[in-house]
C-alpha cells in the first residue's frame, strides 16, 4: 500500500477508505437489485450467475486493499453529508426503471472504485476496471429482455 499525504489535517487514507466503503456498498447493493430482477422476473440463469459472480469478485478485490474491519472503523453513516440526498431515487415506475437505475449505479461505483484504488493498489484498480467492462456486456446482453418487460408495476 502506498502512503498518502495529509490533506487539511485529515488523513487522505481515511478519506479514501470512506469513499471505497461507500462505493463497495453501493455497487453490491445495485448488483443485488439487478440480480433479483434477472433471477425472479426474467428467470435468466446466465445474467443472474454473471451478476452474482461480479458481486463476489468485488468482495475479494475490496478486501485486498481494505479489510472489512478497517472500512467499518472509518464508516460515518450517521454524519455523512450525502445521507439525505435522494434526488430522483424515489421515482421508479416499474421493474425496468429499477434495473436501469441500479445498473447505472453499479457502473458509476465501479468507476469510483477503480479510480481511488489506483492510489492504493494498481492491480486492484485493474480488477475493478475489468468488472466494469463485464457489467457493460451484461447490460448490453440483457437490454432486449429488460426492455421487453411490461411497463406495469
Amino acid at each position: 500500500m502506498h502512503s498518502l499525504k495529509k490533506s487539511s489535517g485529515i488523513s487522505q487514507k481515511n478519506d479514501i477508505g470512506r469513499i471505497i466503503d461507500a462505493n463497495l456498498n453501493r455497487v453490491k447493493e445495485g448488483l443485488r437489485v439487478c440480480e433479483e430482477i434477472t433471477r425472479f422476473i426474467l428467470d435468466n440463469h446466465k445474467f443472474t450467475a454473471g451478476l452474482k459472480q461480479i458481486r463476489h469478485k468485488i468482495d475479494r478485490l475490496g478486501s485486498k486493499i481494505y479489510p472489512p474491519a478497517k472500512l467499518f472503523s472509518q464508516r460515518r453513516a450517521q454524519t455523512d453529508v450525502g445521507r439525505f440526498n435522494s434526488c430522483g431515487e424515489l421515482k421508479r415506475g416499474n421493474c425496468k426503471d429499477i434495473f436501469w437505475a441500479n445498473i447505472q449505479r453499479v457502473k458509476e461505483s465501479l468507476r469510483v472504485l477503480e479510480e481511488f484504488s489506483k492510489l492504493v493498489d494498481a492491480g486492484v484498480a485493474l480488477g475493478f476496471k475489468q468488472l466494469r467492462y463485464k457489467v457493460y456486456e451484461i447490460e448490453k446482453e440483457s437490454f432486449k429482455k429488460i426492455s421487453a418487460l411490461s411497463d406495469s408495476r
